[in-house]
């Protein structure tokens, strides 16, 4: 099994899809091309790209990488040698320029003109030859405009030294040479004047990786995964029109860019259909730890704690740290050189369409043969493919005769009125399909004309699914409908003065079905799910899909079939028995629905109901009477305060007074009377609901 070094990343590490790539061989200084061999794109929105090259012996492996996929390139490069070994990964840094020029004695626009330079190096000591030589110290650098014999100007500058004899001056442009007696200084201009020339590409970054050991020639691998633009499937399915025919031409092709600005020549291309967890990290930017900022602690007298001493705490004995064996990969590892070593070795095969009635049929296309896995299925291309950078390309994934057969599918949502002309679509292809856009063409059998009938969606088919594929409205069919609601009660009993109904709702959908005058349909129903709900009618076995109900009806030529969907509901409906009201008691007895225990034992309740709703009535009335009599001797009192002692009319006054209080000392000892009739009613109606069980 070949060996696969995984590349150990760091914080500058990188190798980006789209770029150039050159290996530079360890032991002649010669290189080779880097080329781009393998290519699978993933639905999942990224692409995994694999470079090869051969090397001998200790190699380094330079790439020009972009910028925008340094994340990507992070956290999935890997290095695939079967005799070498990675040594170490390196790649400038986020800002590489500044850290080049963290510590010298200049910034890089410094090095833009001599003038600017020698401006920044104050201080140092230079040595100038030409018409004459002289050595000393950088005083200053002053620019001066000098007229031209043509009347015009330009500028030179003026360069200061001090030196042993003086300051000395000589003009910048006029002078042969300018030499660092430094040499270190020398060597840092000269560093710095080589970072910029290797990193002036702000848009990509330079890898090198150095691969130790090994001394025959061999394939180096190098891949990665980064984003890439979605690719898409698109179909065309080709029907018949002759009556039974149980197939359709299906041809699959994957719509795919190449955005990674280089070009695909001859590579290996496969295409991955399913839906892998991708994501993306932020490894090339540097993090720091929050610390907390504490006090400076002016130290004082420390007077340590007197040890008392320990115990070793569990079991006797010395505890140990277990070392896993280096040497011996992973899991991980393991699983994905199995991964690749499996992509590697598909076999490829050409699938045709080959006619199949008379008349034109699609043209034959070498179609990518698919492997299933377990969450995924791979297409790979027979051929190389080659793809200019931008460029797009279709590629053929799927070819061959598939069962179809036709069908008139009812979407109430869709249309109230006509079904959708539809194909029932079988997946027999061992492998999934993904999802993606269907153009349908039907295909006359007698003279072999072909026309296009409309468009559908596919959703993802797993191999072996049945797939309904709808294209138009289906004019020629026309399907009305009408809905009732019903309710009955099932069960019923009074537990501890609660009366328990079983309630189940009904809900009937008539289905009238009036076929094409001339043609008989197979229409497919699709009656919407209720959550809590069960289809009772038509019985039997039913399709489900995951909001309706999928009920199948064939409808002769010029017949009318009616279908009748039926959803019932069993709830508990709980009703207590104490707070209802004469009337309320008299709806329930009503209902022939319950038992006859069940209604004589309301019956009864109603009378006790009754003996509580006359007692209420009654100490009503007589409240009532007493308030009357209360305010009618407020009005007595106000007259006879009016009229004079002792008269006539005082007296008359007087005399009602004293019959009105007879009359309210009779109705208060009624009232009491009542009251007490009254909370016995209420308590023979408590006692009855409490011990009601039926």
């Amino acid at each position: 099994m070949r060996n696969v070094t995984g590349a150990a990343l760091g914080a500058t590490i990188l190798l980006v899809a789209g770029g150039e790539a050159a290996a530079q061989d360890g032991d002649d200084d010669g290189s080779s091309e880097f080329e781009l061999r393998r290519v699978m794109l993933s639905t999942g929105g990224v692409g995994y790209f694999e470079y090869e090259t051969r090397v001998s012996g200790e190699t380094e492996l330079s790439f020009r990488v972009r910028r925008d996929q340094v994340d990507d390139v992070l956290k999935s490069v890997v290095v695939y040698d079967d005799e070498g070994r990675v040594g170490t990964i390196s790649l400038p840094g986020q800002e590489p320029l500044r850290e080049t020029f963290r510590g010298l004695p200049f910034e890089p626009e410094h090095l833009s003109s001599p003038a600017a330079l020698l401006g920044a190096l104050q201080g140092a000591e230079v040595r100038v030859s030409g018409t004459r030589e002289t050595t000393g110290r950088l005083l200053s650098v002053t620019p001066e405009t000098v007229a031209l014999p043509d009347r015009g100007t330009t500028t030179r500058h003026r360069v200061s030294l001090v030196t042993p004899n003086g300051i000395q001056q000589v003009v910048l442009e006029d002078v042969g040479s300018i030499a660092f007696t430094d040499p270190e200084l020398s060597a840092d201009v000269e560093a710095a004047l080589a970072a910029i020339a290797r990193l002036e590409d702000a848009d990509s970054r330079t890898l090198t990786v150095t691969i130790d050991g090994g001394t025959d020639e061999r394939t180096v691998r190098v891949a990665y995964v980064v984003e890439v633009p979605l690719w898409k499937a698109t179909y065309r399915l080709t029907l018949s029109d002759e009556p039974g025919s149980g197939t359709a031409s299906l041809q699959g092709w994957a719509m795919l860019e190449n955005l990674t600005g280089e070009d695909w020549n001859d590579v290996e291309l496969s295409l991955v259909s399913g839906h892998p967890v991708t994501f993306r990290q932020a490894l090339y930017d540097a993090y720091y730890v929050d610390r907390p900022e504490v006090p400076v602690e002016v130290l004082g007298r420390v007077l340590p704690r007197v040890d008392s001493g320990s115990i070793r705490a569990g079991g006797a004995g010395e505890a140990g740290f277990g070392v896993a064996n280096a040497a011996a990969p992973s899991a991980r590892a393991r699983a994905g050189a199995d991964d690749a070593q499996r992509f590697e070795e598909v076999v490829v095969t050409a699938s045709r369409i080959e006619p199949s009635v008379a008349g034109p049929a699609p043209a034959p296309i070498d179609a990518a043969e698919s492997t299933e896995a377990a969450a995924q299925v791979l297409f790979r291309v027979p051929r190389p493919v080659t793809v200019a950078a931008g460029d797009s390309v279709l590629v053929p994934i799927v070819a061959r005769d598939v069962p179809a057969r036709r069908v008139s599918l009812y979407q109430p949502d869709t249309h109230p009125r006509h079904p959708l002309a539809s194909v029932l679509l079988t997946n027999d292809t061992g492998t999934g399909l993904p999802p993606g856009v269907l153009t349908l063409y039907e295909r006359d059998a007698a003279t072999g004309t072909v026309s296009h009938v409309g468009d559908a969606r596919l959703s993802p088919l797993p191999a072996g699914e049945e797939r309904l594929l709808s294209f138009a409205v289906d004019q020629e069919v026309t399907i009305d409908r009408e809905e009732r609601a019903a309710r009955r009660i099932s069960r019923g009993r009074i537990v501890d003065g609660v009366l328990e109904l079983g309630v189940v709702d009904r809900q009937t959908t008539q289905y009238l079905v009036a076929a094409a005058p001339n043609e008989t349909r197979d229409v497919v129903i699709e009656h919407p799910r209720r959550e809590g709900w069960d289809l009772v009618e038509p019985s039997g076995e039913r399709e489900l899909t995951e909001t309706a109900y999928r009920l199948p009806v064939t409808v002769a030529a010029d017949e009318t079939v009616r279908l009748d969907a039926v959803l019932e509901r069993s709830r508990m409906q709980r009703v207590e028995l104490a707070p209802l009201t004469v009337e309320q008691i008299r709806v329930w007895i009503a209902n022939d629905e319950l038992s006859e225990p069940i209604r004589a034992a309301l019956r009864e309740l109603a009378e006790l109901r009754e003996e509580v709703a006359e007692s209420e009535r009654a100490l009503r009335d007589a409240q009532e009477a007493r308030g009357t009599l209360v305010g009618d001797q407020e009005r007595i009192r106000e007259n006879l305060a009016a009229v004079p002692d002792e008269s006539d009319l005082s007296r008359r006054y007087l005399d009602e007074l004293s019959r009105q209080e007879d009359r309210i000392a009779e109705l208060d000892a009624e009232i009491e009377g009542l009251r007490d009739a009254l909370a016995a009613a209420q308590r023979r109606v408590a006692e009855f609901v409490r011990t009601l069980s039926l």
